[in-house]
This record gives structure tokens, sequence and C-alpha cells, in this order.
């Protein structure tokens, strides 16, 4: 097979004052057999880590420096727009990942041209053998809440099967350039958290379907960036779980999605950072509820950048 062969996979990921790890990461991509690869890295404007090593170290690499922070969407999408290949891989720079793990994902893709996206199965990098996705439950409508599949689970081969599955993981996810064509870019009012899965449901509406691919594996050093229960965290998670039930329910259950927010999750979420003594969380909570009033009627929390 030559390499022409071999559709064309953009692979991108989004440094932000990380240079090493995500030097990590470039190492591992190095190694991968898959012949017919372009990689992008986006740096987000990083204050306090210089990123030319970056570009030093691997030539190979196209390297584009955002001007500001852009969050995982925005600085994703810079580089989706100068993408050339078929599909587009994006993947988090706390990651690494097997040799072969990219042929299964197109593979997959190309079995179907319903396919609009899939991911590997994630693990974690220092727990190998424990599991952190293997596909997603579907996401209530009312609590914007969903499991992943296996998650925290030790790998003893109970998820080694291809599922149709509602989202894609973020943390490394292949999606075909014609079906961004199509549903448009990620929404970057998300910044951070809850794009993919806004992605993935715009995706699903468009009549596409995503996939949990069992055998190619990825290993993610999971919340290195925002802190496992950070105030940076706290602030986006809350409001990119509000701006998913803006734009993505409708009808009754949008309805009850906004009472049991209002009635149930906001009050509770309150009272247990007060509970845990966490001040710093509340604050941020509390802003990330505060942007949601302001923003009320803003028409730009349901728009699409095109490609």
């Amino acid at each position: 097979m030559t390499i022409k062969e071999f559709p064309l996979v953009s692979i991108i990921t989004v440094n932000y004052n990380q240079t090493e790890i995500t030097c990590q990461l470039l190492e591992s991509l190095r190694k991968i057999s898959y012949p017919n690869i372009e990689i992008y890295v986006v740096d987000n404007a990083s204050l306090i880590d210089d990123p030319t090593p970056i570009q030093i170290r691997y030539p190979e690499v196209v390297f584009i420096g955002s001007e500001k922070n852009l969050g995982f969407a925005g600085g994703n999408n810079l580089a989706i727009r100068k993408a050339k290949g078929d599909y587009i891989l994006l993947v988090n720079n706390d990651t690494e990942v097997e040799t072969g793990f990219l042929e299964l994902l197109v593979n997959k893709m190309e079995s179907n041209p319903k396919l609009g996206a899939a991911s590997p199965k994630i693990r974690y990098y220092y727990q190998p053998n424990i599991i952190q996705y293997a596909g997603f439950e579907p996401m209530s409508s009312i609590t914007i809440r969903q499991h992943a599949i296996g998650f925290n689970q030790e790998d003893k081969g109970q998820f080694d099967y291809d599922i149709q599955t509602d989202f894609g993981f973020g943390a490394a996810l292949i999606v075909s350039k014609s079906v961004i064509n199509i549903v448009g870019l990620m929404a970057d009012i998300f910044f951070l958290y809850y794009e993919e899965m806004d992605w993935m449901a715009r995706i699903r509406r468009a009549g596409y379907e995503i996939w949990y691919v069992h055998n190619s594996v990825v290993y993610h050093k999971d919340s290195i960036t925002t802190g496992p229960m950070s105030p940076l965290k706290t602030y986006y998670v809350n409001r990119g779980r509000l701006l998913y039930l803006r734009r993505n329910t409708f009808g009754l259950n949008h309805i009850l999605g906004i009472i049991y927010q209002g009635f149930v999750s906001v009050p509770k979420n309150m009272f247990c950072y007060i509970i845990k003594g966490r001040i710093d969380l509340l604050k941020a909570f509390l802003k990330a509820i505060g942007w949601h009033i302001v923003h009320t009627f803003s028409e730009a929390v349901h728009e699409n950048p095109e490609l």
C-alpha cells in the first residue's frame, strides 16, 4: 500500500504553558506507524513557559502561535481551518499514543460513510491498566450529566468491542473533515469543557454516528492543566454544562432542565462548596452562573463558527 492510499490525517494539539508535556506527546507521535500525517501544534499564548523548544526539536510540526488564549475549542479551530487532512485528529497535549493506534481509528472511519467521529479507548498514563473512557452512556437532557463507560475500572478486556456511542472524548477524537464542512467547527464560546460534547451532539443531529474503537489506545495524563478541583475547572465545567443545556435541549426537556438546574443543582452545589469550606470554588461557581444571567439573551450563545 502506498502513502497515497492512506487518507491524510491532520493531528492537532493545543499547548499552554506545558512545553515539555507537549514534546512528550510529539515524541510518541514520531513513533506511530501510520504513514500519512501532518501535525499542528497551537500555542495558546503561553505566558510562563517558552514554546520555542517545540519548534526546534520538532521541525516537522506546523507551529501556530495564537496572539491570545482561545481555549480548547478556539485553539483547535485555528489549526482545523489550516488542516489539509481528510480526517482531523484532536489529541490533548497531555496524552501519549500507542504505535498503531491511528490505523485502527482511520479504518473504522473508512468502514462506514455515516461515521462522523470516533474515539479510542483512553487509559490513564500513570495507571496504564485503568480505563478512563470506553464510550459514554447517554447524557440526561435534564441533569446534563452522563457517565463514561468503564471509568476507573481495571482493563480486563471487558470493553474489547466497538460500540456506537453518543459522545467521543476530547482527549483523543477523530472527526471527518467532510462532516466538519457540514456542521461547522467547535463552538469556541465554551472555551473549556463541554465543547466536544456540544460538537458531538450537533454531529449526531446531522445524521452521523459516533463510535468507540476498542483496540486503539491512548494514555491520558489527566487534569494537568486545570487541576482536579481548581477554581478554573469549576468555573468552566459549570458554565459549559449550562451552555450545553441551552444549545442542545429542546421543548419540554429544555424547560425541565432549566428547572432542575435552578432549583436542584445550583443550590446543591452551593451547599456542598460551603460545607467543604471551599469558598474559592463557590466563588468560581457563582461566577459561572452569573455569566449566564448576563448573557441570557445573547445570540452568540447559539452561534457555530464555520470552517
